[in-house]
């Protein structure tokens, strides 16, 4: 690799971090936006113009806030478990085909599944850290959750695989030249959207934040720019699962504008779930996991593998 291929890849990432950040800064407007109207009221409307640079403004307070920490906690571990957290939520969108020098490699699958199964680990060192009781709950209940639901997305992945026969995402955008994954795969895609918000601890999901019980969850000792990394980390992570709904079910192609005005509405419909359905109970979130979504993904593994093998048996 020359120098001009590694700046240029660097700039790229560089400039795919700064986009990523922005975007989840404005996704947090449109949620207060939303869910404002939602209920009935304005949301913020009142810094700058209809209340545009209000992200930035609650940054800046966050981040300039004194930094508070438990005095019995394991310091360390708590102060670089949401740098972590971090990290991987953003480090995760290498593995989007964007053609601008960027990385593009032929395993993209097992990284987005590698990097997803690494986040589980940062909720689990900050519950630990803080050594209180209600941010260990929180971070049980993440953690056995985001695994149940882990299971269904790779098994949904796995029916993808089998009738692309490829690890790379460039494939899904061939594969649907034709007809959008959408149509052939409609249950699968309901499975992978109610995943999709069960993995980001989204409502009706969010057991890690039960405010009626956890107060705040995981995160409940953090303060200031701790928070407000988990914070990023959360939203970031809602972005990508809503572009892998668009790349998976609608296209996947990235040269196309109209991508990105379904990446919008399935950032609307994450919140729009947020703002009409109330909260699940546990059980029934691990009964919906281990005796619904795992038996019917496993169904449709066996079916699209057939429809596999039939075609392949016919095209020789």
């Amino acid at each position: 690799m020359s120098y001009a291929d590694f700046f240029l890849i660097l700039y790229s990432g560089i400039f795919l971090l700064v986009c990523v950040l922005i975007g989840v800064a404005f996704l947090t407007l449109m949620e207060r936006k939303v869910l404002g109207y939602i209920q009935l009221r304005k949301g913020p409307n009142k810094v700058g113009y209809l209340g545009m640079p209000q992200p930035f403004s609650d940054a800046i307070k966050l981040f300039t806030k004194e930094y508070m920490y438990p005095l019995m906690s394991n310091f360390s571990i708590y102060y670089f478990s949401p740098v972590f957290n971090l990290f991987i939520a953003l480090f995760i969108w290498i593995c989007i085909p964007i053609f601008s020098g960027f990385v593009s490699f032929n395993l993209g699958v097992l990284f987005f599944l590698c990097c997803a199964s690494l986040g589980v680990y940062s909720v689990m060192l900050a519950g630990w850290s803080s050594n209180s009781n209600y941010s260990m709950l929180g971070s049980l209940r993440s953690i056995a959750q985001t695994i149940s639901y882990e299971v269904s997305l790779a098994i949904t992945l796995l029916s993808f695989l089998f009738l692309v026969s490829s690890l790379s995402f460039f494939d899904f955008k061939v594969f649907q030249g034709i007809m959008w994954f959408l149509i052939l795969y409609f249950p699968l895609s309901l499975i992978w959207f109610v995943s999709s918000l069960a993995e980001t601890n989204r409502t009706p999901f969010d057991f890690a934040e039960g405010e009626s019980e956890l107060v705040s969850g995981f995160n409940v000792e953090y303060s200031g720019g701790g928070f407000a990394l988990i914070f990023l980390a959360e939203y970031s992570s809602i972005l990508f699962m809503s572009m892998m709904c668009c790349f998976l079910f609608m296209g996947g192609d990235f040269e196309n504008e109209y991508l990105y005005i379904f990446l919008g509405l399935m950032a609307f419909l994450w919140i729009w779930v947020r703002g009409t359905l109330p909260r699940f109970r546990y059980d029934k979130l691990m009964y919906l996991a281990w005796k619904s979504y795992l038996p019917v993904s496993l169904n449709f593994l066996l079916f699209y593998f057939g429809m596999k093998v039939f075609t392949f048996s016919i095209s020789i």
